[in-house]
C-alpha cells in the first residue's frame, strides 16, 4: 500500500471517530426476556429438548425410584467402574465406587440447574466434582431435582448469582447432550470432546 493511500484511509478513520453516530438502541431493557417462558411444565420442556440433543432422560418420583433406575442402567450397560466425587450422591446411591476417573465407565454428578428452553445441564467448578468429571468420563450421569429447573439461560445465571453472591464459580458450563462435532466433512460425530452418552435423572422431590 502506497503512503498516499494509507494517509487517505487513516484520514477517513479519523473523521469517522470525530463524528460519532448516535446509538441505534439508546435504551435497552435487559430485564425483558428474549424468549418467552415455555407454557408447558418445565420438566416436560427440558425433557423434550434434552432428548432432541441426543441426551437420555428419566423421571423419578422419589429417591427410591432414582436408586432403582440408576442401578438398572448400570446393570444393563454392564458397567463396573462408576466414578463419583460428590459425597452426598455417594451416600445416596451407595454403590461400590471406583475412584479413578481416567479409566471409569461412567461418572455421576449433580448439577447447578437444568435449563428447560435449551435442554442444558448447568455445571460449575464450585461443585465437588470440580471441572473434569462431567467431560472426562465416556458417560456422564446427572442427578437433578425439580427445584433446579429454570425456564432459560438468564434464569440459571440469576440462580447462580443468588447461590454465590460474593464469588461466582471460576467455571460455569452449559452441557447440552453428548459432545458432538461436524468439523470433519460435515459428518456429525459424538464423543469427540467429551462424553459419548449423557443421562439425566430428574427426581420429583
Amino acid at each position: 500500500m502506497s503512503n498516499g493511500a494509507k494517509e487517505i484511509i487513516l484520514g477517513k478513520i479519523k473523521k469517522a471517530l470525530a463524528n460519532k453516530t448516535a446509538r441505534p438502541f439508546p435504551v435497552l431493557d435487559t430485564d425483558i426476556a428474549t424468549f418467552q417462558s415455555p407454557g408447558e411444565d418445565l420438566a416436560i420442556a427440558f425433557a423434550e429438548n434434552f432428548v432432541t440433543l441426543q441426551g437420555q432422560f428419566s423421571f423419578c418420583l422419589d429417591v427410591t425410584e432414582l436408586q432403582q433406575q440408576v442401578q438398572q442402567l448400570i446393570s444393563r450397560k454392564d458397567w463396573h467402574r462408576i466414578y463419583c466425587a460428590d459425597p452426598v450422591l455417594r451416600n445416596l446411591l451407595k454403590f461400590d465406587w471406583y475412584d479413578d476417573l481416567a479409566s471409569c465407565n461412567a461418572a455421576i454428578t449433580g448439577c447447578e440447574a437444568l435449563v428447560a428452553r435449551t435442554g442444558s445441564i448447568v455445571l460449575s467448578a464450585a461443585q465437588s466434582m470440580g471441572r473434569t468429571a462431567s467431560v472426562y468420563a465416556p458417560t456422564h450421569i446427572c442427578i437433578a431435582y425439580n427445584n433446579q429447573l429454570v425456564p432459560d439461560v438468564g434464569d440459571a445465571l440469576n440462580l447462580l448469582r443468588q447461590k454465590y453472591p460474593d464469588n461466582l464459580p471460576s467455571m460455569i458450563s452449559f452441557a447440552s447432550g453428548p459432545s458432538r462435532t461436524a468439523d470433519i466433512e460435515k459428518t456429525l460425530v459424538t464423543g469427540v470432546h467429551g462424553p459419548r452418552e449423557v443421562f439425566c435423572f430428574l427426581v420429583e422431590g
